[in-house]
């Protein structure tokens, strides 16, 4: 029928137009990771003998021996691990982590010539942390990644008991230790600390402050606890069905979803209506549907 062709039509055209959007944003937060990653490494790491952890680490340390420029070093090194990528994990991943890659290879032999901001290298090591790691953490929203080490330490996390986060660990420690014997062991500990700083960052740029959280709570003044979670917090609540393994006995176990800013809160709440009270938190990386949005509670 004409009229279901034409709704049709129209339901395709609105699906293109929010994928393009999507693109256009995921492309846009790659540019301006990219761009910071640039600005941490150029600004505030390279001119004071600082380097990051992983493929970026050897490139510093390979430019500063050989006096090649940085971002040569930057694509040639992480070629190898997107074709990996490519054949393992994913055309849109790698292709997203070449793009990002090439936006900071250009973005590093641009702001080269620039003077650094500071020679003392603690602040080069906190403030390049920072800078690099919201870098890195826009660029991992995006679909893509600036390091090819961690899709070595994707495809070894498939077939060994180690974690991805635990082999990339194993990586930066050879790598940052290296540092030590190139640029003087002070030079090595303040890498450590910008590596540091730079991987909490992520986290946070990745999961944001409002950071999800699951909770779990067991107690016999469930209704108080739950009504004080619904009306003091305005976070949703149910009520689970459990039972105790040791006594048989039925409980209720309440669960919620809160942010990271209301788990103090939370706390106060549960421990003030049961001291006793079995309370259990835990990191949630996404939430989507349901009625998770905060109620505003009158």
């Amino acid at each position: 029928m004409p009229n279901e062709a034409a709704r049709a039509e129209q339901v395709q055209l609105q699906h293109r137009k929010l994928t393009r959007l999507k693109f256009i944003r995921r492309i846009l937060f790659m540019i301006i990771g990219s761009a910071l990653f640039s600005v941490g490494l150029e600004i505030f790491l390279v001119p004071n003998n600082i380097i990051d952890g992983g493929v970026v680490g050897i490139s510093i340390i390979a430019s500063h021996l050989t006096h090649i420029p940085l971002g040569i070093f930057l694509v040639v090194l992480n070629l190898p691990f997107l074709l990996l990528g490519y054949k393992q994990i994913g055309k849109t991943f790698a292709l997203s982590t070449l793009f990002s890659v090439i936006l900071m290879s250009i973005g590093s032999s641009l702001l080269h010539p620039v003077q650094a901001i500071t020679i003392d290298p603690l602040l080069a090591a906190v403030f390049g942390g920072i800078i690099l790691g919201i870098g890195v953490g826009l660029v991992i929203r995006s679909g893509g990644s600036l390091d090819g080490t961690e899709i070595v330490a994707i495809l070894f996390s498939k077939k060994s008991p180690f974690s991805v986060g635990e082999i990339v660990m194993f990586f930066n420690f050879f790598i940052l230790g290296s540092a030590g014997f190139v640029f003087g062991w002070d030079h090595a500990m303040y890498s450590l600390i910008a590596y540091y700083i730079a991987f909490k960052m992520i986290d946070i740029t990745i999961e944001g402050l409002d950071q999800s959280k699951s909770v779990w709570i067991i107690s016999d003044e469930y209704e108080k606890i739950g009504e004080a979670i619904t009306f003091r917090l305005g976070r949703g609540v149910t009520y689970l069905k459990g039972e105790g393994a040791f006594t048989g006995d039925d409980k209720k176990v309440i669960f919620s979803v809160i942010t990271r800013l209301e788990e103090a809160k939370l706390k106060s709440i549960v421990d003030e209506l049961d001291s006793k009270a079995f309370l259990a938190i835990g990191n949630i990386h996404d939430v989507k549907g349901g009625r998770f949005k905060k109620k505003d509670i009158h």
